[in-house]
């Protein structure tokens, strides 16, 4: 690694949240890590490409092996980011932000509980609005105010607030799209692909501008479980 290619990885580590100083591994590669998540991230250059890899698949989409190849700079950038905001997201880290804001809050009353799921749909909302990147997940929409934290198994059936808080339990939404999927009309299989609910007459489809190329693109393992509860209890049946 020469000393420009040096100065560039440290550069792109820090501007994509892997503040703390990089390591240089004996082969050559860097290890970048975070203050905010245990994970760690390998970036080896190989010419003007790179080759990154990481402890879970789960940071890098498309990984095989824990390992993808990234053509330049700015898909580096790209990956460095994506792979970051899924860190600060994982299972459970929500819902132990969460339970440690529950200490703080009473919750004697009804007024008082509704104030707690405020806090805790809040901290869902932007635990998704870091994982797709402030982007609706189906039409990539970048409108922050017209964005909805789409439960896919719903709040009130979850048994959990790990399962609530699971950043793997939501989606990010355009509106129509969001009162669609909320509503039982659409779900989406395991792979992402849109299935329309028999339910939904055709003349409304039109109206609504429901499209076979809504995809959902990227998804983990982790959203299949929940993806199957909402096909299996919320996608509507034919009348």
């Amino acid at each position: 690694m020469t000393p420009l290619e040096r100065l560039r990885l440290e550069k792109a580590a820090a501007d994509c949240g892997f503040e703390r100083t990089p390591i240089l591994l004996n082969d050559g590669g860097m290890e970048l890590r975070s203050s905010q998540f245990p994970e760690a991230v390998l970036v080896h250059v190989a010419g003007g490409s790179f080759r990154v890899s990481a402890m879970t698949a789960l940071l890098l989409d498309g990984a095989d092996s824990n390992a993808i190849s990234v053509a330049d700079l700015d898909q580096l950038y790209a990956t460095l980011q994506r792979a970051s905001a899924v860190a600060r997201t994982m299972p459970n880290r929500v819902a132990e932000q969460f339970r440690r804001e529950k200490q703080r809050l009473p919750q004697t009353t009804e007024a008082e509980r509704l104030v707690v799921q405020r806090v805790g749909q809040g901290l869902f909302r932007n635990a998704l609005m870091d994982y797709w990147q402030g982007r609706c997940s189906v039409t990539g929409l970048a409108v922050p105010a017209l964005l909805r934290a789409s439960h896919i198994k719903p709040w009130a059936k979850c048994q959990s607030d790990d399962e609530r808080l699971d950043v793997f339990n939501g989606l990010l939404l355009a509106p129509h799209i969001d009162a669609l999927f909320d509503g039982g009309w659409i779900s989406f299989s395991d792979q992402g692909d849109l299935l329309v609910s028999e339910a939904l007459p055709h003349a409304a489809k039109a109206h609504l501008g429901v499209s076979p190329g809504w995809t959902i693109h990227n998804l983990k393992p982790a959203h299949v479980p929940y993806l199957t509860f909402h096909r299996a209890h919320e996608l509507r049946k034919a009348s």
